[in-house]
């Protein structure tokens, strides 16, 4: 079985770059080792698939090298993908901060990629796994469950390390070491913190729970909604900085992102100096999320019996909450994995690996990792259109 490309991988990146070469007249063959393709797809966003973010740019990515992304996504635009979708007649919409999901569901997004990948006369293969590829005078033979296969190129489009019963392996990296490539070390983003037991059985019944703040982590904050679980911290704020969080570290939480805590509790003692902290505080919150936090804080009293300093301690305590997580739910719950391999060993133009010709790496096993809202999916699409113009 010969071919002039063979993708590995059968999601986001992968079917883009297959269709894209295919459309160039080259014989693709894609690879997939589970049952069923494209299942990170259909459970993203909820099942409607954040496709893409209308205010994708190049710094909405964490990498070692943050340039190198700058070349595939000025030459696949987020116009460029919601023409396509468009053109398949997927209705979409705009959520909240440039967020686009299906209006339906993230099978019309899978849908769409397939009908690209039969217009362009690609094949698809799946429960078919790599045993062993090897550089050849004229490309790549890979010895597979279903027999030997060559290609003059082959795509590596297997991604990172998140979310393994959808299918996530090391195989990308496993190959780029076979190849000599560096590799950063990994670990899960996009991901739920977990607290320790004393703090979690006391936020415990706020599980649930969802309040807008601020929150920040080693020189990066996000203004997004917080969600209290019965593990941890999650929602879209804590996704966010969780790419940015080491183990050990502190993130501080702001209850109010919108006002002047202090000013306003100064202002409430003198309107309502019988009122108690907690009564005001759930002025402004849940009543039971002000109890657990005044119970957490230490915040008790009539306001009336509030000095200036005890007020400022108040203010303090809900504007700059220190929390330091006992870890992440990991890679189980990980939307993506963060580090992978040194973008300095591929050439930004093309995904292929400067040791290794005719070998290409795309998507999220690439030391590229976007914010959440739709910038990893944008990654995929842009990085697979690269190498699919090059092959």
């Amino acid at each position: 079985m010969e071919f002039d490309v063979i993708v590995i991988g059968a999601g986001a990146s992968g079917l883009m770059c297959a269709a894209t070469a295919g459309y160039r007249g080259k014989s693709v063959l894609v690879l997939e080792h589970t049952k069923k393709i494209g299942r990170k797809i259909l459970m993203s966003g909820g099942g409607r698939c954040n496709f893409t973010n209308l205010h994708n740019s190049v710094e909405n990515f964490i990498s070692h090298n943050p340039h190198f992304c700058r070349s595939a996504l000025s030459r696949y635009r987020v116009s460029d993908f919601v023409e396509l979708v468009e053109r398949h007649g997927v209705e979409y919409h705009e959520k909240t901060l440039g967020q686009l999901f299906c209006n339906e569901s993230s099978k019309e997004i899978l849908r769409l990629l397939m009908t690209e990948c039969e217009w362009a006369g690609v094949q698809i293969q799946t429960e078919t796994t790599i045993e062993r590829l090897v550089a050849t005078d004229n490309g790549y033979q890979l010895v597979t469950s279903s027999g030997a296969m060559s290609a003059r190129s082959v795509v590596i489009a297997t991604g990172g390390l998140s979310i393994p019963n959808g299918g996530a392996t090391p195989f990308a990296y496993h190959i780029a070491e076979q190849f000599g490539l560096k590799i950063y070390p990994t670990s899960a983003a996009l991901v739920p913190f977990t607290l320790q037991a004393e703090l979690k059985e006391h936020l415990n019944p706020l599980s649930g729970v969802s309040h807008a703040v601020t929150v920040s982590c080693n020189g990066m904050t996000f203004k997004e909604n917080m969600l209290f679980t019965h593990r941890g911290l999650s929602g879209p704020a804590m996704l966010q900085i969780s790419s940015y969080w080491r183990p050990g570290d502190a993130i501080s939480v702001n209850f109010f992102p919108e006002e002047d805590l202090l000013t306003l509790l100064k202002v409430q003692r003198e309107e309502k100096p019988k009122a108690d902290i907690v009564t005001v505080m759930a002025s402004h919150m849940s009543k039971r999320m002000a109890q657990i936090l005044c119970e957490l804080f230490g915040c008790s009293g009539r306001m009336a019996d509030q000095s200036n300093a005890d007020l400022a301690k108040v203010a303090e305590a809900f504007t700059c909450w220190q929390v330091k997580p006992s870890g992440t739910e990991g890679y189980r719950t990980a939307e993506v994995t963060i580090g992978g391999i040194d973008t300095d060993e591929i050439n930004q133009k093309t995904m292929e690996a400067k040791l290794a010709p005719g070998l290409y790496f795309i998507g999220e096993c690439l030391d590229v990792t976007g914010h959440l809202g739709g910038h990893n999916f944008q990654w995929a699409w842009a990085s697979g259109f690269a190498a699919g113009q090059a092959v």
